[in-house]
């Protein structure tokens, strides 16, 4: 097996610089052009002048909020989708409820790129345990299996003991599902005398792979990998056999963005995870995803130059109702974004004596703290205290609303 799935994994810096400059011009030109609510999300852009990250940056964020009720008003994709919807080969339902389109086509949801990572290849059969009902999770992953050209049990979720047969009965060398489901299997396998050894390759996302579980598949030799993937673009970002951290995905361009904005924040500081998908059949540009990570320090050891990201950290979505009132993150950037002086700031919300107390850390060498209290109340429409802590006080975790309130 080849060490790469191709060549675009180890471009220099200079050539994906290059690349994005042609790349991102025909991406806008085309969804102008073939998604309608694309070319009104996108209206007044000129896509010539969009040839890198800093002029990408500058464009508006499409949020699911927004995508929502496109749908409602259009559906089934509100007008985000290339030609007729019959053109699809499939329609997914997400939470939300979010309508997905899906396609047959050769490794459309870029998951190939990621099993190959995992050594799988035409030697291989895939028991694939993630959903096919209604969302794309069973589908994707079915795709990327056929991609790489390894063989597909279409297993699905539940039934474990009839998983376990199934596995050791058909040879199979590959699990692909959630991180926790193959050891409910497995210790099933155990209890029905089952010979599950040629399952040595793991390829999971849509939860957390903890170390431990990873250390229990290694003890049984298994090789267990991750990949961080939504319904919306597929494989964004995948572990190799370096496990250091996530390697964005080729055919996607990540930013990690202060939550609320579109504004990118330093590299390793958390943030919320922008993704642009340059597919042709469903071309999103700048959508928040609502995840949070961070960016790394240079290159994996495997060898793949693209940027690499932390993986899933938490979700950005920290919108509160404080003393009746909604609070969001965009709020809070516009706190920020009217005082020069404050760098960061964050929202702390707890409960006394039966009442909301909102509390706001701005980090700022020298503020007026009477003068963003007033700007707080016009901003936030809450009354609150502002509390002024040295820059680089907060932690590094992406929250710009902290909601300490006990529920319980």
């Amino acid at each position: 097996m080849a060490r790469n799935y191709d060549d675009l994994e180890t471009r220099s810096a200079d050539r994906r610089a290059s690349d994005l400059a042609k790349a991102l011009p025909e991406l806008i030109t085309h969804a102008q052009a073939n998604s309608p609510a694309m070319a009104a999300h996108l209206d007044g852009i000129d896509a010539a002048a969009v040839t890198d990250r800093d002029a990408l940056a500058k464009l508006p964020v499409l949020r699911k909020s927004a995508l929502q009720d496109a749908q409602k008003k259009q559906p089934p994709f509100g007008g985000f989708g290339v030609g007729a919807v019959s053109d699809y080969a499939h329609i997914f339902q997400s939470p939300g409820p979010i309508y997905e389109p899906g396609q047959t086509s050769h490794d459309w949801w870029r998951v190939g790129r990621f099993l190959h990572a995992c050594g799988i290849g035409s030697e291989d059969i895939v028991q694939n345990c993630f959903s096919y009902h209604l969302t794309p999770a069973g589908m994707m992953f079915e795709n990327g299996a056929h991609a790489v050209g390894a063989a597909v049990v279409p297993a699905g979720t539940g039934q474990s003991e009839l998983q376990a047969q199934a596995a050791a009965a058909i040879g199979v060398t590959t699990y692909a599902g959630t991180p926790d489901f193959l050891k409910v299997i497995l210790d099933s396998a155990e209890e029905q005398g089952l010979d599950l050894a040629r399952i040595t390759k793991a390829a999971v996302s849509g939860g957390a792979l903890f170390p431990s579980l990873r250390q229990d598949y290694r003890d049984r030799g298994i090789a267990c990998l991750q990949c961080y993937a939504t319904a919306d673009f597929g494989n964004v970002a995948y572990e190799s056999e370096a496990m250091e951290g996530m390697i964005v995905d080729e055919g996607v361009l990540v930013e990690i963005v202060t939550p609320g904005t579109g504004n990118p924040v330093p590299d390793g500081d958390v943030g919320e995870v922008i993704v642009t998908s340059f597919s042709r059949d469903y071309p999103l540009i700048r959508f928040a995803t609502g995840d949070l990570s961070a960016v790394m320090p240079g290159a994996s050891p495997c060898g793949r130059t693209n940027m690499r990201i932390q993986g899933w950290m938490g979700r950005a979505d920290q919108t509160a109702k404080v003393r009746g009132m909604f609070v969001r993150p965009e709020q809070v950037a516009a706190l920020v974004e009217k005082h020069d002086e404050v760098q960061r700031a964050r929202v702390v919300i707890t409960r006394a004596e039966d009442r909301d107390e909102m509390t706001v850390q701005v980090e700022a060498g020298d503020a007026d703290a009477a003068a963003i209290e007033e700007s707080l109340q016009g901003i936030l429409k809450v009354r609150g205290t502002v509390e002024i802590v040295e820059p680089g006080a907060l932690p590094n975790d992406g929250k710009v609303i902290d909601d300490q309130r006990s529920y319980e």
